[in-house]
């Protein structure tokens, strides 16, 4: 199964008089095979010796006769399952997409299977999001954290947790972020090198390690080419804010900047949006600069410049982390910082006199 999948299913409705069939059992795949039901649950469970001519047999039986693992037994059996839980911030940007899809390699390499829910940036879902699995017994959590009630949730009752992109739990857990001050750093001072000084930041406004290391970033890149801070040039906008346009129309007109770092992907979009609305040039009138290296950035023209994320390699290795802690609930918390990469594309040029 892959990212999201459920592991059982609700009976399925059938008319009236109709025969309902019964899945088969262990019991059944081994009759059928002729071996005993030990020798079948070490082939299908893959754990055990079993002679390579008796678990071909019993394969082939449970394929013709549809046998499915149950799941739900073995996870009271043992008492946690195999399915790691995932959260994540927003299931239709395609950052997170690309993180899930890290951790879920990893997870199936190691015979875990991994179920994906999205909170819409809300803690209260993220805390109904642990509730979900604490009560499916997942032994272990990877979230990208809007708060820390969930976190403390879960690890309260021995759950381990890793939290991704971001950093917000009050009690210990491992962690894998990246350097988020080094991005905005780097995109500020690119545009600096191009010889902009009114240079913008669009931000969320949260209390989010990622939001708060970028904004840091930035102020440094520009300090560092000689530059004055402008509270003017800095619009934060909050999460799920119906009027994102409306203020970046607004920094338009007030700040007047010639170059824009959009510190994440959907913000670059927005911003994207407006500039070609208003017919400004890109980057002859305004050069962008991202945030997370989506696919639409290499697809517009010009491209956009952007502070690209190793995100595939942040969702493996959020997932190595949870599999270490797992394996040992004792071990030394862990923090990882992973490092950005400036791409540059031609959404960036000099200013222009």
């Amino acid at each position: 199964m892959g990212a999201g999948s459920v592991l059982s299913a609700s009976p399925q409705p059938h008319e009236p008089g109709q025969d309902v069939v019964q899945p088969a059992t262990l019991a059944d795949i081994a009759r059928e095979a002729g071996t005993s039901a030990s020798t079948a649950s070490r082939a299908l469970n893959g754990r055990g010796y079993v002679s390579d001519a008796a678990r071909d047999r019993l394969l082939a039986v449970a394929d013709r006769l549809g046998y499915v693992p149950n799941a739900s037994a073995r996870t009271l059996k043992q008492r946690r399952s195999r399915v790691v839980g995932v959260v994540v911030s927003d299931l239709g940007n395609q950052f997170y997409a690309t993180l899930a899809a890290g951790i879920e390699q990893v997870l199936r390499e190691a015979d875990y299977q991994m179920m994906v829910l999205g909170d819409n940036n809300e803690a209260s879902e993220e805390v109904e999001g642990a509730r979900t699995f604490l009560a499916m017994r997942a032994p272990g959590v990877i979230m990208t954290p809007v708060g820390d009630r969930a976190t403390g949730l879960l690890r309260a009752q021995g759950v381990a947790v890793v939290e991704v992109d971001r950093r917000l739990a009050g009690v210990d857990c491992d962690a894998v972020v990246i350097d988020n001050e080094r991005g905005g750093r780097e995109a500020a001072m690119h545009l600096a090198g191009l010889g902009h000084t009114r240079i913008a930041l669009l931000g969320v406004e949260t209390d989010w390690t990622s939001d708060a290391g970028r904004l840091d970033g930035y102020r440094t890149g520009l300090r560092n080419a000689g530059l004055p801070f402008d509270e003017r040039l800095v619009v934060r906008i909050p999460l799920h804010s119906p009027d994102t346009e409306a203020r970046i129309e607004a920094l338009l007109d007030e700040g007047a900047p010639t170059g824009i770092f959009a510190a994440n992907n959907t913000l670059a979009e927005r911003a994207w949006w407006v500039l070609r609305r208003r017919g400004l040039r890109i980057p002859e009138d305004v050069s962008l600069v991202g945030f997370d290296d989506v696919p639409w950035m290499e697809m517009v023209d010009p491209g956009i410049t952007v502070v690209e994320q190793p995100t595939l390699e942040l969702g493996r290795r959020a997932a190595r982390l949870l599999l270490r802690r797992l394996g040992g609930p004792t071990l030394t918390t862990a923090v990882e910082i992973l490092q950005p990469r400036l791409v540059v594309r031609g959404s960036t040029g000099p200013v222009q006199a």
